[in-house]
Parts: structure tokens; sequence; C-alpha cells
């Protein structure tokens, strides 16, 4: 006979990190981060068509301090590179960045010295979502592939454990202009 016996009908037992998940995972706050044509499609997935407030994230915020999730939508110039870092910086932990879009990703077709070759040079990125630009239901995909990330992750010190060593590794890679590879 197991506790879930004796207990009276109407509770539910389940460990703290699991209920936190899922609390986390359903009240996401994405900060306004449209950088160019991504934006566009971001912005179409908040309509009543693809309805993305079904995920509880009605609103985009126009302050860093009340949002959760970075979306950067589009290409980061070199001198925007330091404003969307102090964007990101003075959003409150726990804290998640998407990068939408391949620009976003890589630099996409801009690739020159005024356009930053991928966010993750400046961010640590949790999720990629690839496209030119990504359709609305994609980004729904992406979010709803973010939602098990959160769900799954650790509480704690373990927490801000792993995303230092992200952050870490991120800022140590290699730029794209010293990469030698097929197109080299």
């Amino acid at each position: 006979m197991g506790i879930e016996e004796k207990a009276p009908s109407g509770f539910m037992l389940a460990k703290v990190s699991d209920l936190v998940g899922l609390i986390r995972k359903s009240s996401l706050w994405p900060v306004t981060m449209g950088l160019a044509c991504c934006a566009i499609e971001m912005m179409a997935t908040g309509t009543p068509r693809f309805d993305i407030s079904r995920f509880g994230m009605e609103v985009f915020r126009a302050s860093p301090r009340q949002a959760d999730l970075m979306i950067v939508s589009g290409r980061v110039s070199q001198k925007m590179a330091p404003v969307v870092r102090q964007v990101y910086d003075q959003m409150s932990e726990p804290k998640w960045v998407l990068s939408m879009g391949v620009c976003a990703s890589s630099g996409g077709m801009f690739n020159n010295y005024a356009v930053v070759q991928g966010v993750d040079h400046i961010l640590p990125v949790d999720i990629y979502l690839p496209g030119c630009p990504p359709r609305p239901e994609m980004l729904l995909n992406a979010i709803l592939e973010l939602h098990e990330q959160i769900r799954s992750e650790p509480l704690g010190a373990n927490r801000a454990e792993a995303a230092r060593a992200v952050e870490a590794a991120a800022l140590r890679a290699t730029p794209t202009h010293e990469m030698t590879g097929l197109l080299a």
C-alpha cells in the first residue's frame, strides 16, 4: 500500500521541480526584439490566426525586466550587438533565447563586417529556428520545443551553473570568419 492510496482523492503527488517546470513553461513572456524581416513573422504569430496566447505568451513585453524569453528575429548588426546584450543582461533569471531565422542564427546571406555572424557570439542561445523567414507555425513549434526544454531543466544552483557554462562556451566559439572548411 503506497502513499498514493492513503492520500485523499483530489490530491496530486509531484516533485517541486516538475511543478516549477510546468509553471515556467506555461507563462513565458517574450521581450520585443524584432530586428529585421523575421520580426514580421514573429508579429504574425501574435495574431488570432496563430494565437500564441494559448501558450501563455499574450503580450510581447517592451521592458526586459518583465520578460524571460528573447526572440532575436533577424540579423544583428555590429552596432546593435551591444544593445541586444544589454537587453539580455537586464532580463531577470531564468531567461531563454530563441534565435529566429538564418540571419540571427548564422548571419545568413550577410557575410560581411557589419553583421554579427550568429547571435550566439553575444548571447547563449537555447533554440535555433532556421528559415528565411521562418513561418509562424515554425516559431510555434520552436516555442513548444523550448517548453519541453524548460520543463526538464534543473532548479537552483544547478541551473545557474549550467547557464554560465553554456554562455562561456558560446562566447569562446570561433568566429565564422576564422573557420576553415568546405568553403575556405
